[in-house]
C-alpha cells in the first residue's frame, strides 16, 4: 500500500500492501457487495484484505505452526518480482507480477495458453509522458531499469499451486524507478468471480474472464511518483462499479468505471499528492460510499455519483494504511512524522476535522505502511513499520496493550490477517507470528520461512497464502 515523503526515504524503506471490502450484516454491509447483497464465503478471498476489507476470514482453520519442512501444502517459484497479495475465488487464486526481459524462466510456471492481445496505440518503451519525478531517484527512488518488463496475471490451482493461465498485459520500459524495497506489480488484482480485475497503474488497467479472456483495457497513462518511489495500490469494486484511485505528483483524482464495459461513470479531482493506499467501498444507512485515507484528508464519496460526502483532515503524512470500518466508525490510521489513530462517526456530511464526529483519536504507535486488522471488536496494528504491537478496542479506543515488541520478525510491510481466533502478522524477514485474538497478549507460535515477505497473506479455508519475493507458499495441514 502506499506513500510517501522525501525525508522518508532517507531513513526508511518503501511499502507493498495495499486494499477494498464486503458485507457485515444489519447495518453497515463493509463492502464490495459484488452481485447484489450477496455474501461471499470463506473460500472467496476476492479481493486484498479479504472479504471484509477487514484482513478477517469468518470462516476456516489454517495451521499455528509451520517452517519449510512442515505445513507446507505447496511452494511455487513465482517469475518475476512483485508484492501483490493472491486473491482467491472458489479453487483459482491469481497473482500479480512483473517480469524482467533479462530473467530467466521460472520452471514450473510456463505460459499454458495464448497471452491476451496487446495494447493498442501503446508505446511500448516509452519514456515518461508527463514528467514530475519520472526517471529520478533520489531519497530512496531508483533509476529505472533500462530493460522492458512483462506485466503478468498468473492463474493457479489454489489447491496444488500448478498454473491454469498466465497473461501478458503490457512490455514495456518503464519511464520512472521505484524505491529498492518496492516494485513494479505491488498492488493486487480483484475478483468477483466472473472477472479479474488486474491493475498495474501506470502499465494499465486488464480486465479478463475467468479463463484469461480479455474483456477490455484501459490505458490511464504515466504516473509520476514522489521523488521516484513508484507505486503501489489496489481497485476497489462493488457491483459493476470499479473504482480506482489515481494519487500522484500531478493531477490526482479518483475515478469509477463500468466494470462490464469499461465506461467511465464519474471522476473527482483530489487535493492530495502521490499515495498508496487503496479505496474502501461500504454501505451505510443504505448510501454506498468509497472511503480514501490521505495526508490532507480522509474522504467519502458517493458511490453512485462521485459526490464528496464527507472528509476529515488530521492524518500524518503519507497516509499509507487502508481504513477499516464497522457499523459506526471508519478508522483511519497513519504514521510517518508522528502517529494518528481515529474512529470517526459515520453518518456525517460535510468537514469533520477537529469536530464531535471524531469518537476517538490516538497520537502513539500507529503504522506507517501495514494496515491495521479489525476483529472481534478490536483493532491490532503496528508501530511504523517496525515489529512492535498494539491492540485497542474499536468502539471506545481503550487501549489492551500498547507498543509491545515481538520476537522473531524484523518488521512488517504485510498486513495483519485474523482466523479462527488467531491473527497472523508476517514479517519482511519471512517470519509469521501467530497470536491470540484477545485482550492480552500472548504468542501462540513464531513460524520461519526462507523466502523474505512484504506481500500481505491471504486466508482460504484451512490454509493461509503467503508470497515471499521468490515463492508462493500455501500453508495448510
Amino acid at each position: 500500500m502506499k506513500l510517501f515523503h522525501q525525508d522518508y526515504f532517507m531513513s526508511h524503506l518503501f511499502s507493498n500492501s495495499f486494499n477494498a471490502l464486503s458485507h457485515l450484516s444489519l447495518g453497515l454491509v463493509l463492502t464490495l457487495m459484488l452481485s447484489g447483497s450477496q455474501v461471499h464465503g470463506q473460500q472467496h478471498w476476492w479481493q486484498w484484505r479479504g472479504p471484509q476489507a477487514n484482513g478477517v476470514a469468518s470462516e476456516g482453520n489454517p495451521p499455528i505452526s509451520w517452517s519449510e519442512q512442515e505445513n507446507v501444502r505447496w511452494k511455487v517459484a513465482i517469475p518475476g518480482k512483485g508484492h501483490a497479495s493472491p486473491v482467491i475465488w472458489g479453487d483459482r487464486l491469481f497473482l500479480l507480477t512483473a517480469v524482467a526481459e533479462s530473467a530467466p524462466q521460472v520452471d514450473g510456471l510456463r505460459e499454458t495458453t495464448p497471452p491476451a492481445p496487446q495494447a493498442e496505440g501503446r508505446d511500448r518503451q516509452r519514456g515518461s509522458r508527463r514528467g514530475g519525478g519520472g526517471g529520478r531517484g533520489g531519497f530512496g527512488g531508483n533509476q529505472p531499469e533500462a530493460v522492458k518488463h512483462s506485466f503478468q496475471t498468473i492463474c493457479l490451482d489454489k489447491n496444488t499451486g500448478e498454473q491454469v493461465w498466465s497473461r501478458e498485459g503490457m512490455a514495456v520500459i518503464p519511464h520512472e524507478g521505484h524505491h529498492p524495497t518496492n516494485s513494479y506489480s505491488s498492488g493486487s488484482a480483484i475478483t468477483d468471480g466472473k472477472h479479474v480485475i488486474s491493475y498495474f497503474g501506470s502499465r494499465g488497467l486488464f480486465v479478463y474472464d475467468m479463463m484469461g479472456n480479455l474483456v477490455w483495457q484501459k490505458d490511464l497513462g504515466d504516473m509520476p511518483t514522489r521523488n521516484g518511489v513508484g507505486e503501489g495500490a489496489s481497485p476497489a469494486l462493488a457491483d459493476d462499479i470499479l473504482v480506482v484511485l489515481w494519487d500522484t505528483e500531478s493531477d490526482s483524482y479518483i475515478v469509477a468505471y463500468n466494470k462490464l464495459t469499461g465506461e467511465e461513470r464519474w471522476r473527482q479531482v483530489r487535493d492530495e499528492r502521490t499515495g498508496w493506499t487503496t479505496p474502501v467501498i461500504l454501505d451505510h444507512q443504505g448510501r454506498r460510499q468509497v472511503v480514501v485515507n490521505a495526508t490532507n484528508k480522509v474522504r467519502s464519496y458517493d458511490l453512485e455519483t462521485g459526490e464528496l460526502l464527507w472528509e476529515c483532515g488530521g492524518q500524518t503524512a503519507n497516509a499509507i494504511p487502508t481504513v477499516v470500518a464497522d457499523e459506526q466508525h471508519v478508522y483511519a490510521l497513519s504514521g510517518y512524522r508522528g502517529s494518528t489513530a481515529m474512529a470517526i462517526r459515520l453518518g456525517q456530511r460535510g468537514d469533520l476535522t477537529d469536530s464531535d464526529a471524531i469518537a476517538w483519536s490516538l497520537n502513539r504507535g500507529t503504522p506507517y505502511v501495514p494496515s491495521p486488522l479489525l476483529m472481534s471488536g478490536r483493532l491490532w496494528f503496528t508501530q511504523g513499520n517496525d515489529a512492535v504491537l498494539s491492540c485497542v478496542e474499536a468502539s471506545t479506543g481503550k487501549v489492551h496493550y500498547s507498543q509491545e515488541r515481538l520476537e522473531g520478525p524484523s518488521g512488517f510491510y504485510a498486513s495483519p490477517v485474523g482466523v479462527a481466533g488467531r491473527v497472523y502478522l508476517t514479517g519482511r524477514d519471512g517470519t509469521t507470528v501467530v497470536i491470540e485474538d484477545s485482550e492480552s497478549l500472548k504468542v501462540l507460535a513464531t513460524n520461519k520461512l526462507d523466502d523474505p515477505m512484504d506481500a500481505s497473506p491471504a486466508l482460504s479455508g484451512d490454509a493461509i497464502y503467503l508470497r515471499g519475493h521468490q515463492y508462493l507458499y500455501c500453508i495448510g495441514k
